[in-house]
Formats: structure tokens, C-alpha cells, sequence
């Protein structure tokens, strides 16, 4: 089942989060206070809310408990980027991702619950969405439509094994090119590697094998 995802603010960065989300099989509500935004997004998400954020008793009104993940993207306004963070908080989302302006703004927004904080300024909105839908993918760089380089964190079956015994390309059809281990990054990866629990592998593959190595 497929993570549900509430953007609250959906400027530039938060657009982009919300559409890519939408466009990985999510499912997606959107709340800004601008009417303009709101039916400007509402083809490509499931639910466009046109709402004040920093009423508490409007998110609860959208149910925005039932969703799993809140993405609070509001632009410039820091007090009530904070004031949002914590009523998300308090309303019991377990898992909140917030856009900052700056570093105190960040330390802020971790000190009251944010469990990641994203600068829009180093992070693409595309990136971060690939990011949150999948569990095992760290972080990626798109090569070309097709191609992309991922870390990827071990999937249960291939602990204690090395890669030649996992067959790794031949399987899933991706070459790991480095190995992120407690001790620091392998780049010489050989196929007597063994994958240890908390490893992570950066591999090269087509999408389509990268995302069957997400949903394994």
C-alpha cells in the first residue's frame, strides 16, 4: 500500500514535491490558502484543499490525521512554518518533513518534531519525493530518463552474502558501484564483497530494475 502524503503550502518547491508524489502512485492532498494555487494543482493531485494551515481546527476538519507523511513546504513565513510543524506534531502525523530558510530555522524545526528538514535552495522537489515514497532508497541522481545511480539500503535476503552469491546483475539487473560501510565508502567493490546489515549500496541500473529492487 502506497504511503498517503499531505503537502501543506505549495509554492514552487512544494508544487514540485506534490506533482512528482502524485505522479509515483501516491496519494496526495494539497493545502494552501490560495484559491489561484489550489485549482491550478487540483488535476494533478487526488485532493486540492484551499485552507489557512495555521488553524488547527481547519486540518482537522481536511482529516489530516489520517495521512502518513505531512511535507510542510510554507514559504517565507517562519512563524507559521513553526506553528504548522507543531499542530501536524500534536495531531499525531508520524512522519513530518519540513522546508527551512536557514540553519536555526532548521534546529527549531527538529527541536519541536520535523523528522528531516529540507532546504529547497540544495534539494530539488523531485529528488525529495522519490526520496519519501520508498523506504530502501537513500538518495539518487537521475542519469537520464532511464538510468539513474541510487543508495540503496540491502534488502533482507542479501545479508551475509557476497555479491557474487546474490548474483546481483544478473537478478535484479543493477552493478553496485561502491559500498557505504560504518568504517567509511568501499569504491573497489569485488564480486567476494559481503553485504553487511547496515551497509549501503550505491548501484547504477535501468528504473525499471531499481524500482523492482524498491518494491522486493
Amino acid at each position: 500500500m502506497n504511503k498517503q502524503f499531505v503537502i501543506i503550502g505549495c509554492g514552487r518547491f512544494g508544487s514540485s514535491v506534490a506533482t512528482k508524489l502524485s505522479d509515483l502512485g501516491c496519494e496526495v492532498m494539497v493545502i494552501d490558502s490560495s484559491e489561484e494555487i489550489v485549482q491550478g494543482i487540483s488535476d494533478s493531485v487526488t485532493f486540492a484543499v484551499q485552507a489557512d494551515a495555521t488553524d488547527e481546527n481547519a486540518l482537522k476538519a481536511v482529516g489530516i490525521r489520517n495521512f502518513d507523511v505531512a511535507v510542510i513546504t510554507i514559504g517565507a513565513n517562519i512563524q507559521a512554518s513553526i506553528m504548522v510543524t507543531l499542530m501536524v506534531k500534536e495531531l499525531g502525523i508520524k512522519n513530518i518533513v519540513a522546508k527551512a530558510q536557514n540553519e536555526m530555522h532548521a534546529k527549531v524545526l527538529y527541536k519541536i518534531g520535523a523528522d528531516r528538514v529540507v532546504f529547497p535552495e540544495r534539494e530539488m522537489g523531485v529528488r525529495v519525493a522519490k526520496n519519501l515514497v520508498s523506504n530502501k532508497i537513500l538518495d539518487y541522481i537521475e542519469l537520464s530518463e532511464d538510468y539513474t545511480i541510487v543508495e540503496v539500503t540491502p534488502l533482507k535476503s542479501w545479508i551475509g552474502k557476497t555479491l557474487i552469491e546474490i548474483n546481483i546483475r544478473a537478478v535484479y539487473g543493477i552493478n553496485v558501484i561502491a559500498i557505504k560501510k560504518q568504517e567509511g565508502i568501499n569504491i573497489s567493490v569485488g564480486p567476494n564483497e559481503v553485504i553487511e546489515e547496515h551497509d549501503v549500496l550505491v548501484v547504477i541500473g535501468h528504473n525499471d530494475d531499481i524500482k523492482r529492487v524498491e518494491s522486493a
